[in-house]
């Protein structure tokens, strides 16, 4: 379990951001990094909206390519082949200007989106040697989550991704716990139905009966494999009704964490930060939490200062402030009076 908890942590240290890459010196690499990288400038937006359309656009070539009727005729296949590899050619010119417009490309090269990007242009050039390769490269989908927040209408779907890994985050021990519980279960009924079928029924192995326990307590039932005998089919009932409860615990717990989130969401604020372009901040923050710049509070500039407290003049040290006149506490009296 704490593997699989390290495993967000992971992602979170290797974001490529400005401070881990390192922005390069010279010009021309601080201009395609700003390009390339930085998605709050008028430039990197137009370069993340038409990648984005490049990537619909490979993933529909890679789907109609599939096609038994379209793959059949030469012309369509080779319209395709050739679309595929522009492409895989552009994907590549774009990740090789990544890896030289930062200062640290092994670390981009390593990071969770720089991993993405290797796999999206490798399958197309392993389909030279293995023909059934290139659809692999469907993983460029995986892309299209790091761009919605270009796209104002699409902007809040990644706070729900966010929001959906916090949850999922937070339940893996519960969740955990629950299938361990589920895979016993599976384990002895599986060993029970090879003991009560046996060879002569199609139970021909302890693995054979644990896979029809799992394909009965999922509530899928193939039908390949199936009881014969009385006993068999009432340990086959009780399979199928507790399918219905494993379908709902689960369910439950990760609902229960979307819940906790999306209460711990309704107290967070929309505050972009201009520096990062991180969103998600606090009511009370006044600096982002990932780069550390000031934020821009909405009504900052109509508020203006916050007001403090008259300062009073300091007293000399020794000395004591003077003790209140009997005019002061004869107000003090009429005002307790009344």
């Amino acid at each position: 379990m704490r593997l699989f908890a390290s495993i967000p942590e992971f992602f979170r240290d290797n974001y490529p951001s400005s401070e881990r890459l390192g922005v390069p010196v010279a010009r021309w690499r601080q201009s395609i990094y700003r390009t390339v990288f930085e998605s709050n400038t008028e430039m990197g937006k137009r370069f993340e909206r038409r990648l984005t359309l490049a990537i619909i656009l490979s993933l529909c070539v890679v789907i109609a390519h599939s096609i038994p009727s379209i793959a059949q005729d030469w012309r369509l296949y080779y319209l395709l082949r050739a679309l595929e590899w522009v492409f895989t050619l552009g994907f590549t010119v774009e990740y090789a200007l990544r890896l030289i417009s930062v200062r640290h490309p092994l670390r981009y090269a390593l990071s969770f989106y720089g991993l993405v990007d290797l796999l999206a242009i490798v399958p197309t050039y392993l389909g030279i040697f293995f023909p059934e390769a290139h659809f692999l490269v469907a993983v460029r989908a995986l892309r299209l989550v790091r761009t919605f927040h270009v796209f104002p209408v699409l902007r809040n779907f990644l706070d729900e991704y966010l929001m959906l890994g916090q949850a999922l985050k937070a339940s893996a021990r519960k969740i955990f716990v629950f299938l361990s519980v589920v895979a016993l279960i599976v384990f002895v009924m599986g060993t029970l139905m090879y003991v009560i079928e046996g060879p002569e029924h199609g139970f021909t192995s302890v693995p054979l009966g644990i896979y029809w326990a799992i394909s009965t307590v999922t509530t899928v039932g193939y039908g390949d494999v199936t009881p014969s005998t009385a006993i068999g089919r009432i340990f086959a009932s009780i399979m199928m009704l507790l399918g219905w409860g494993v379908l709902a615990v689960p369910t439950g717990i990760v609902g229960a964490e979307l819940s906790r989130s999306a209460g711990t969401k309704a107290r967070l604020k929309g505050v972009d930060c201009e520096v990062c372009g991180l969103a998600r901040h606090e009511d009370d923050s006044r600096y982002c939490r990932r780069c550390g710049s000031r934020l821009q509070l909405p009504g900052a500039a109509r508020a203006g200062a916050t007001p403090t407290a008259p300062a009073t003049a300091a007293q000399p040290a020794g000395t004591t402030a003077p003790a209140p006149s009997r005019q002061d506490q004869a107000s003090a009296t009429e005002a307790e009076t009344a």
